[in-house]
């Protein structure tokens, strides 16, 4: 059941119930806030001391302490409505009248009981978000379980909508069940980013009522460097070291030596006479494996002088850039930065492993 217009807007156009709301383009986390009055100041403050009274979890249950409700626009003018025709029975004695004011004005209350009965009970949790590139949507997905009966109308956003945007996640509870909605934010710089304040909202039966509950996830979001567009190639002196010994690479099946298991190596490779004599996973490495090694390097990622922005975030772009390269092309990559290595590998988990240290160095 779609909430009123009056309330919230009209929801979100070509989006089913508990979608992904569509994020803003122009909105990032962290984004600055622009005080246009000395009442917008205010509202900041009392904002954030209000916040800060708040616990941060990831699992938040709705009861009667961290439920707030009040009239809506159309709740006041409801009320304003019920005055109007008091006042009229009173004037013409009309007992009509009054059977229908105060008709009205049970139903009234009896909104305001199901409008809060609406959230009453239900548990939030926050999944993990999984790690995005900086400037890409990162999708937060919430489970909304409802141990009661079927809720409607049930609205999910950012608290801050003048920093995140006002695009809102609807759905339904089912009776006893779960239901999840999504909402979609984008980190504009590399590193940990604190997942926005939440609120869960609602209007149901008659939008004369909201009632809302205010949630600090504890859980943080990672960015990763943007990778540098168009990508460059990889470093010279990993691309030399390959061609000087692309001659032997046609006996890769010749044993060069063992080397500690890396993820990505094949279970061929295992040498798994010396995995039981020493107790520890090795892998063989051939001549042709090692002439695919390649060492991603700080000091190689030098960009020009006449390049924008800042040095230090232009080398991690590029380096980013590096690793999803190397993956790609199935070499094994280690990273060297400034007080931090990460040894040699591949697959998913060790491009995860560079991009994330990449994400976090500082």
């Amino acid at each position: 059941m779609t909430p009123p217009r009056s309330a919230f807007g009209a929801p979100p156009q070509g989006g089913a119930a508990g979608g992904p709301a569509e994020p803003d383009p122009r909105r990032s986390l962290g984004s600055s806030v622009a005080f246009t009055s000395p009442l917008a100041l205010v509202r900041h403050r009392f904002r954030v001391w209000w916040q800060s009274r708040l616990p941060l979890t990831d699992t938040w249950v709705l009861g009667q302490r961290n439920i707030y409700i009040l009239p809506t626009g159309a709740g006041f003018a409801f009320a304003a409505t019920l005055v109007v025709m008091l006042l009229a029975a009173i004037n013409y004695q009309l007992s009509l009248g009054y059977a229908l004011t105060f008709l009205l004005t049970g139903a009234g209350l009896v909104s305001m009981h199901l409008t809060h009965g609406n959230l009453r009970g239900l548990t939030l949790h926050l999944r993990p978000a999984g790690a995005v590139h900086a400037g890409e949507a990162v999708l937060l997905e919430v489970v909304i379980t409802n141990p009661g009966r079927e809720r409607h109308g049930l609205a999910l956003r950012f608290e801050d909508r003048g920093a995140h945007g006002r695009a809102h996640a609807w759905c339904d509870a089912p009776d006893g069940g779960q239901t999840r909605a999504h909402l979609s934010l984008v980190p504009a710089q590399r590193g940990w980013h604190a997942v926005p304040v939440l609120v869960l909202e609602t209007v149901f039966p008659f939008g004369l009522f909201r009632a809302w509950t205010v949630w600090r996830p504890s859980a943080r979001v990672l960015a990763w460097p943007q990778p540098e567009q168009p990508p460059p190639p990889l470093p010279a002196a990993g691309a030399a070291g390959s061609d000087e010994r692309a001659g032997p690479r046609s006996a890769g099946s010749e044993l060069d030596g063992v080397r500690p298991w890396r993820r990505g190596d094949s279970m061929r490779q295992v040498a798994w006479k010396k995995v039981a004599r020493s107790g520890e996973l090795v892998s063989r490495e051939t001549v042709g494996t090692a002439s695919r090694e390649l060492w991603l390097d700080w000091a190689d990622a030098g960009v020009g002088p006449g390049a924008s922005g800042d040095a230090t975030e232009r080398r991690l772009s590029r380096l980013a850039a590096w690793v999803l390269r190397a993956e790609r092309d199935g070499l094994d990559s280690g990273l060297r930065l400034p007080g931090r290595t990460l040894p040699p590998g591949q697959g998913d988990t060790h491009r995860r492993a560079a991009l994330d240290l990449l994400a976090t160095w500082t």
